[in-house]
């Protein structure tokens, strides 16, 4: 199911990520929006070209996007976009920048790609299909013990808004490396088995939408810091699901 819908989100997310990587490889000016994030001429025209090739192929569908694509749905189904996760990067010139898209049906995501352009990584998922990176499948780790585990934690500068951040330090020590490459990459490498526990303090809908189905798809787990398991949190830990019970124990348990 849904490969249609993904060969689409796929065509929109490489044509978005050639209009990026056009001002990547020049360099651009960025300004602040009001929540003091930067946004881009390159953000916006990646966005157009992606809610334009959406819209043609599936007209009855909603639109949610970061850079402001709005559209009510007919359908009962909406597409999540970020055209540039990963701003900071985009502009520093780092590769760590990511295409988002997804499809959330009746509030649950149910297909997802993430491009690097950068590094030329496409990532696809749909429900109860598997995860594929440039078309290969992809698994997270069986890694169960934190003593093996790569872990990344994104956010260090906010994460003293939560409780468990008192714990966090000592519970750190315990893991057999610390990454932080943030947002899109984290997650992709929990997907492909690379790290196997990713900790996101601070997110939107539009960052997490994809990021969500091609980790559960990859075999691995998302929850929220209340255990949930909702894109609309603001938060989550994307792990191996031999590390489930490890990360609830410290960001679910006050």
């Amino acid at each position: 199911m849904y490969q249609h819908e993904l060969d689409i989100a796929s065509e929109a997310a490489c044509k978005a990520g050639q209009i990026a990587m056009g001002y990547w490889n020049r360099g651009v000016a960025a300004e602040n929006k009001a929540d003091d994030s930067p946004v881009t001429v390159a953000d916006r025209e990646s966005e157009r070209a992606i809610a334009g090739l959406l819209e043609e192929a599936f007209p009855d569908d909603g639109m949610l996007g970061e850079e402001g694509a709005r559209k009510a749905s007919r359908s009962g189904r909406r597409w999540i976009i970020d055209p540039i996760d990963g701003t900071r990067d985009f502009l520093r010139g780092n590769r760590a920048w990511a295409v988002l898209i997804a499809l959330e049906e009746e509030g649950q995501v149910v297909a997802g790609v993430a491009y690097l352009p950068a590094v030329e990584e496409l990532y696809t998922a749909s429900r109860g299909r598997g995860a594929r990176c440039n078309g290969s499948i992809i698994r997270a780790s069986g890694i169960s013990t934190p003593g093996q585990a790569v872990l990344c934690v994104n956010g260090f500068n906010i994460l003293s808004r939560y409780p468990f951040n008192a714990r966090l330090q000592g519970w750190m020590e315990r893991f057999w490396a610390v990454r932080s490459f943030g947002g899109c990459l984290d997650a992709m490498m929990i997907a492909r088995g690379q790290a196997d526990l990713w900790i996101e303090p601070a997110a939107k809908a539009w960052d997490l939408a994809p990021l969500k189905i091609l980790v559960e798809e990859a075999g691995g787990c998302f929850f929220n810091f209340d255990g949930g398991s909702s894109i609309h949190a603001g938060n989550c830990v994307c792990c191996a699901p031999g590390l489930e019970a490890e990360a609830r124990g410290l960001v679910c348990v006050y």
